[in-house]
Parts: C-alpha cells; sequence; structure tokens
C-alpha cells in the first residue's frame, strides 16, 4: 500500500502500478472518515495508517456499491464496530444485493463486480446535500445509479470515486481507455456520467481525488478536457 498526503485528504492506495485500487482518509480536527473499504484485504493496512496519523476512523463512507469500494467493509466494520457506515440509499440496494433498476432509471444493465453477501448493513443512508463532518454528498450517478461524491467544504478537495478516471490521463467513466478499461466496462450509463462530470467540474475542486488513479491538484483545465472529449465521443460519433 502506498500512502499520499495533501492537505486533510489521504490517499490509501492498492497495486498502484498494476491496477490501482484506492481509498482515502479526510481528516477532521479529533477523527478520521474513511471513504471506500477497498480490496478484502485491505482492512489491517487501513487501520494502521490510521494509526500512524493518530486519529480514529469513526466513519465509513462508500462512494457506491462495487466490490473494489467495499471488499474491506465486512472485516472492518467488525475491527470498528462503532464506526458507522454511510452509503446512497440507492447503492443501499446494491449492497444488499438487490441489482433491479427502479421504474425511473434508464434500462441498462448495471455493470462491474456487483456485491454478494455483503453482512455489513449501513448505518446512514445518504442524499444530495447532506453533509458529514466537512464533507458535502453529492449525487453523481452514472457509473452506478446511486453514485455520490464528497466535497470538502472547508478547502474544495472533492473525493469522487469513480465518478472521475484519473488512471493514464483523467477522463469521464464510460470513456474507453485502451491502458485501463475498467471503469468504462463497468459503467452503467455513460450520458449520465458525463452530466455528473460536469455537475463536479463547476464545483472547481482545488484536489480531485478518485478510486483509480494519482490526486490532481487544481484540476479543472483537464476537467474541461475530458469533459469536451466525453461530449464529441458520447453524441457526436
Amino acid at each position: 500500500m502506498k500512502v499520499e498526503n495533501s492537505g486533510t485528504v489521504y490517499q490509501l492506495s492498492f497495486m498502484p502500478r498494476i491496477f490501482p485500487v484506492n481509498c482515502y482518509f479526510v481528516e477532521e480536527e479529533n477523527e478520521l472518515t474513511l471513504i471506500d473499504a477497498a480490496l478484502p484485504y485491505s482492512a489491517k493496512s487501513i487501520i494502521k495508517a490510521a494509526e500512524n496519523i493518530g486519529k480514529p476512523i469513526t466513519r465509513i463512507i462508500l462512494t457506491h456499491a462495487h466490490n473494489d469500494h467495499i471488499g474491506a467493509l465486512d472485516t472492518l466494520k467488525e475491527l470498528l464496530p462503532y464506526s458507522k457506515v454511510y452509503i446512497s440509499s440507492r447503492d443501499a440496494l446494491l449492497l444488499g444485493g438487490n441489482s433491479s433498476l427502479l421504474p425511473n432509471e434508464k434500462n441498462t444493465p448495471i455493470r462491474g463486480g456487483l456485491p454478494k453477501n455483503i453482512k455489513t448493513k449501513p448505518d446512514v443512508l445518504l442524499e444530495e446535500g447532506d453533509h458529514v463532518g466537512s464533507l458535502e454528498v453529492i449525487a453523481t450517478p452514472g457509473h452506478t445509479p446511486g453514485s455520490i461524491s464528497l466535497f470538502d467544504t472547508r478547502n474544495r478537495s472533492l473525493i469522487a470515486g469513480d465518478a472521475l478516471v484519473t488512471r493514464g490521463k483523467l477522463i469521464v467513466p464510460g470513456m474507453m481507455n485502451p491502458l485501463f478499461p475498467f471503469p468504462a466496462l463497468a459503467t452503467w450509463d455513460k450520458e449520465t456520467a458525463l452530466k455528473s462530470a460536469k455537475k463536479l467540474s463547476n464545483l472547481n475542486p482545488s484536489l480531485l481525488a478518485v478510486g483509480h488513479g494519482k490526486m490532481l491538484k487544481q484540476p479543472q483545465e483537464r476537467l474541461n478536457i475530458a469533459i469536451a472529449e466525453a461530449e464529441k465521443r458520447f453524441f457526436i460519433i
């Protein structure tokens, strides 16, 4: 595991050179919020990283319910029984094993590694505009129907899950990157993902932290390029 720090954000990256899977700590005054739960073997490394920072993990927020973002959830909940688990009300259904579409959703199969037999039940179901510590919940559907991003209101750091990808270059999920095709293959609806990317761009984040790839400081110019490329690919070709 590789740890990188930028301000209040700590990136914990597993297999960074091969198949980067990231989770994050957001540091509050007296505690840590863990965003995503990485891979099944990641729990002990996550807890050790928190010990090195010197603050307890009191919250676990899941950006969406794909296996590479919830892998260590059950183990973490066993080791940290007082930590509350948060997920969007929509992706809570996926976490519980229900991959059915809702009546108002585009009739496209939900893709990617979906959970099976997860024991942990969320403590809090999130909606757009909710606040968890310093983080504001931003609904960013597309990769999954209930994907969320977290925006730190103190410093405009944005933890976007798989609403954007920086591995290789910054792209909107649904765009195929031959060097790292997996987010595109696992995206539910690329047009919805593009709308969510535009929504995040409007926040003008100071830092972009995603599920796959390096953190980017002052990413606005690259966000604009990524959105323009996706618009061309999704709607013209």
